[in-house]
């Protein structure tokens, strides 16, 4: 089990990563729509909605017809989802350290550094690549 995963479990929560991210990109991004969620999270499109449902049906966030693009569904978390999310992040934000504990506090800059540039190099070749640019 991830060390994301356990911390969920140990809060009592069916939280996945996934969900987290969703999660956090909705509240970074007022408005978004459900397509451009997925790429914002580098996530792959089919499946995006199935997260998004489950969210939805834990309660923590909600979807709603765009009113200029009938086709595309708005995104936006429940006042219990921006409450669970305020909640989480600084304990997110602890365990991260708990992952490269390993580290001195230089290697981890480093490696921090070195897995974006991978990340950023390997993006366009992604069946889901990360949309880098806010008006796309």
């Amino acid at each position: 089990m991830s060390v994301f995963q356990e911390r969920m479990k140990e809060l009592g929560l069916t939280m996945t990563s996934v969900q987290f991210a969703a999660m956090y990109a909705v509240k970074a991004n007022p408005g978004i729509d459900q397509a451009r969620l997925a790429g914002v999270i580098a996530y792959d499109r089919a499946t995006i909605g199935g997260v998004i449902d489950r969210l939805e049906s834990k309660g923590l966030v909600e979807r709603r017809v765009c009113d200029h693009d009938r086709r595309a569904r708005i995104v936006s978390l429940t006042s219990e989802g921006d409450a669970l999310l305020d909640k989480l992040v600084p304990l997110v934000r602890d365990f991260q350290d708990d992952i490269l504990s390993g580290l001195s506090d230089v290697e981890r800059a480093e490696f921090l550094r070195l897995a974006t540039k991978a990340a950023d190099a390997g993006n366009d070749l992604s069946r889901a690549p990360l949309i880098l640019d806010k008006k796309a």
